[in-house]
């Protein structure tokens, strides 16, 4: 979701039409436009009167609007369906999370499966857990953009701990050379210590700026300070730095703007050209293709992470460290998210049938291109701009729909799936600063005044016993009935007050 309207959104760029349809559908309104005159010019300039009867408008219009209405409505409920599951994921995140850091205790003695182990120990294993529960967000977001993998910048650091070979010794080395799906990946290249880990980041950070700093902006990737200058902030500098065996990938990657994006009739001709080449030189085509892509065993990474949630939700319960009730819970919130990931799975992965959309689009160019013929008998020269501006409205509304049908790419009206992880990575180190103090620790101090405005007295003077609520044996009933006198004081003045 765009926090801010993108085409007015930072400095003034050609690139702002990309918030909009119009760099998609002006070639077909130009081109209609151009029929449109045509059957002006002919009618005018010859002895050939190319009007015919406009019968068949009104009814083929009203149909091809509701269609139209109809696309348009079924890709924005998509686009809806989209934002709810973000909002799913977000909220079972932040359960899940307090249920962890929480409910989790700290201490752990030797009893029954329960092994013994420091406060410290404790608190760096739920803190990787819920560095998980981060990494899990990160993942849906590239699984959905269809960036397979799990070496970038924003996931690896969280997940890097994490086991890959199907059996380990005690030590942590492994028996087989069979490494775990969420690992299985060919063509890796090998690793030659921290020193050229760092020098490929920076090189590769600072290409992927310069290549794609435009759409960066676009997306939000730039803040600014006070002065309203804008800056460059770098979200994956807060997260742990380990080493990789391969060069890690950027956040986000957004594919580069090229002039197809701005005319795209020269896609056709782009197509063409790569039907002849291929056709001309089909061996060298292959190795080419051969060589560009490498061969990756497809894993599903959000999954394999919730497994890992699972087999320690698993463990807790094995080892008596939940109560029922925060069990209950912890296992609710993470049906919670696989079950969004099923339903951004079916959203991402189900379009609309291309019978549907070629028969739309094919329908709606033939009323178009019939529309100047039936409708210059009555406006004459006036059917070029109307011709023109009937298909901007009626294409600009087809193409809209289809642009939203799959909210989760890089285009500036999808769904920031990026804001939505750096506000989920926000949320979970809140939760993890606050220290879980003991009531008696803040409660009963010199500034709290609970039965304010009845009583201000402050929390320390109230527990003193020697005030009128003391509920000691000789006085208990009085006591009572004074604290309960001034509760209804309290309610009556704030009553009267706030309803003035």
């Amino acid at each position: 979701m765009v926090a801010t309207n993108p085409f007015f959104r930072g400095t003034w760029t050609l690139k702002k039409f990309n918030a909009t349809v119009i760099n998609d559908i002006w070639p077909e309104v130009a081109f209609f436009s151009l029929v449109a005159s045509m059957v002006c010019l002919v009618s005018k300039k010859t002895e050939h009167h190319l009007g015919i009867n406009n019968q068949l408008l009104t009814v083929l219009g009203t149909v091809l609007g509701l269609v139209i209405s109809f696309r348009t409505s079924s890709a924005y409920e998509r686009y809806q369906d989209g934002r709810k599951m973000w909002t799913n994921i977000t909220t079972a995140s932040r359960t899940l999370a307090q249920l962890i850091w929480l409910h989790v205790p700290n201490d752990r003695e030797n009893k029954g499966l329960q092994q013994r182990q420091t406060v410290v120990q404790s608190i760096v294993e739920k803190k990787s857990m819920i560095n998980l529960i981060q990494a899990f967000s990160v993942s849906v977001k590239h699984f959905l953009r269809g960036e397979q993998g799990i070496y970038y910048e924003d996931l690896y650091p969280l997940i890097s701990f994490l086991p890959r070979y199907s059996h380990m010794d005690t030590e942590g080395h492994p028996h087989t050379p069979e490494k775990l799906p969420l690992w299985q990946i060919d063509g890796e290249q090998p690793f030659n210590g921290e020193e050229k880990q760092k020098e490929d980041h920076s090189k590769q950070f600072s290409s992927t700026d310069e290549k794609n700093t435009d759409a960066a902006s676009d997306q939000g990737w730039f803040s600014r300070n006070r002065s309203g200058k804008q800056r460059k902030f770098d979200p994956e500098s807060v997260l742990p730095y380990v080493d990789s065996e391969q060069t890690l990938k950027p956040a986000r990657m957004p594919p580069p703007t090229t002039v197809y994006d701005y005319i795209p009739l020269l896609r056709f001709f782009k197509w063409v050209v790569h039907i002849i080449l291929r056709k001309a030189q089909p061996g060298m085509q292959r190795r080419r293709k051969k060589n560009a892509f490498a061969e990756i065993v497809e894993s599903n990474v959000p999954l394999e992470i919730s497994l890992i949630l699972q087999g320690y939700f698993a463990f807790l319960l094995r080892s008596g460290l939940l109560q029922p009730a925060s069990a209950t819970g912890f296992l609710t919130n993470l049906n919670s998210l696989q079950d969004t990931l099923s339903n951004l799975e079916r959203i991402c992965n189900t379009p609309l049938p291309f019978a549907y959309q070629i028969h739309l689009r094919m329908s709606l160019w033939l009323y178009l291109f019939f529309l100047p013929f039936q409708v210059y008998n009555a406006f004459g020269y006036l059917t070029i701009p109307g011709t023109a501006f009937a298909s901007f409205l009626l294409l600009g509304f087809l193409e809209i729909g289809q642009e939203i049908e799959n909210p989760f790419n890089y285009d500036l009206n999808d769904l920031d799936l990026d804001y939505f992880c750096l506000s989920i990575q926000r949320e979970l180190h809140e939760i993890t600063a606050h220290p879980n103090p003991e009531p008696r620790d803040f409660v009963f101090n010199a500034i709290n005044q609970p039965f304010a405005p009845a009583d201000r007295r402050n929390a320390v003077e109230l527990v003193s016993g020697n005030t009128e609520y003391d509920v000691s044996h000789e006085v208990g009933p009085v006591g009572i009935h004074s604290l309960r006198k001034t509760l209804v004081k309290s309610w009556m003045h704030v009553d009267t007050k706030t309803r003035q």
